[in-house]
């Protein structure tokens, strides 16, 4: 069964730096797109980045890019999503996700989730 645990989150200010781990496990990682998607409150799932297999070609979010890095590591089956310059705006429930297209929401496989909250 696979299954995906992020750790990572939590409360920090307007400019500061994040970042969100994800461990995989039960499905063979080395072969699967990575995402990252948000939800901010009251709003519906955003897509925030992807990272193909081998981690050469990755994919953000204008609303991300230049602030945001994903990167993989597929020796331990984990992918990484490192986020600088945080904004309010950023405040969502970040979710690890397996498969599907290059961009968007839709994907194979999701995590429950870690909270990230940008507050002064």
């Amino acid at each position: 069964e696979a299954q995906l645990v992020e750790s990572g989150g939590g409360l920090v200010q307007p400019g500061g730096s994040l970042r969100l781990s994800c461990a995989a496990s039960g499905f063979t990682f080395a072969i699967s797109r990575m995402k990252w998607v948000r939800q901010a409150p009251g709003k519906g799932l955003e897509w925030v980045s992807s990272i193909d297999t081998g981690g050469a070609t990755k994919y953000y979010a204008d609303s991300v890019r230049g602030r945001f890095t994903i990167s993989r590591d597929d020796a331990t089956n984990t992918v990484y999503l490192q986020m600088n310059s945080l904004k309010t705006e950023d405040t969502a429930v970040y979710y690890c996700a397996a498969g599907g297209p290059t961009t968007g929401t839709m994907v194979v496989e999701r995590g429950q989730g870690t909270q990230v909250t940008v507050s002064s």
